[in-house]
């Protein structure tokens, strides 16, 4: 088994703190260019990471590698609720994603720009909603949607795209969680 990826994007963090207790190999790219990004063409025409290659299948995105490794380990099927959480959860890190590569291409980002606020809309309206999720315990099971809530939250301070003003829980679940040996030892800071 091997993952294809970036140590800092949040989706394949999710992926490599899954897998800390299954044996796989993790190749880490430079995703933009060069050789990694050549390597991550020829895996995967979607041109993101995570992708996984394993037993001749390769998966190309994060919720389909954790429905393949779902069904292959025998975790726990996700309830409806864990997929709305884990939208929430895609939904900021697509929003920042998009905000984040606008920034590093140099593109003067108008924050009255339609596409602009429509991604600060939906990273507030998402955020406040995760933050409500974990005051009600919702994410209090260390499981599938909360390593992605983890790894979104972690990123978010990592590439101080916001911050997280009014969160206070998220801050917390956060600090909870950040001595777990799957977490540390996938830390980007490393």
């Amino acid at each position: 088994m091997k993952l294809y990826g970036s140590t800092t994007s949040p989706y394949v963090r999710r992926i490599r703190i899954l897998l800390s207790q299954i044996p796989h190999e993790f190749v880490e790219l430079d995703i933009y260019q060069g050789q990694g990004r050549q390597i991550l063409a020829d895996k995967s025409p979607t041109l993101k990471v995570p992708c996984l290659e394993d037993d001749g299948q390769i998966l190309y995105d994060s919720r389909v590698i954790y429905r393949y490794l779902e069904e292959k380990y025998k975790y726990s099927a996700l309830t409806w609720n864990e997929e709305n959480q884990l939208t929430l959860v895609d939904a900021v890190n697509d929003s920042f994603v998009s905000l984040f590569l606008m920034q590093r291409s140099k593109i003067s980002a108008d924050p009255d720009s339609l596409f602009v606020r429509v991604q600060k809309e939906r990273i507030t309206a998402s955020l406040n909603e995760l933050n409500t999720l974990v005051e009600k315990g919702e994410f209090a099971n260390w499981h599938y949607p909360a390593i992605c809530l983890y790894c979104l939250i972690d990123w978010i301070e990592l590439r101080e795209l916001h911050r997280l003003k009014g969160l206070e829980h998220l801050k917390a679940f956060r600090e909870h969680h950040s001595d777990r040996i799957e977490v540390t030892a996938t830390d980007p800071r490393n």
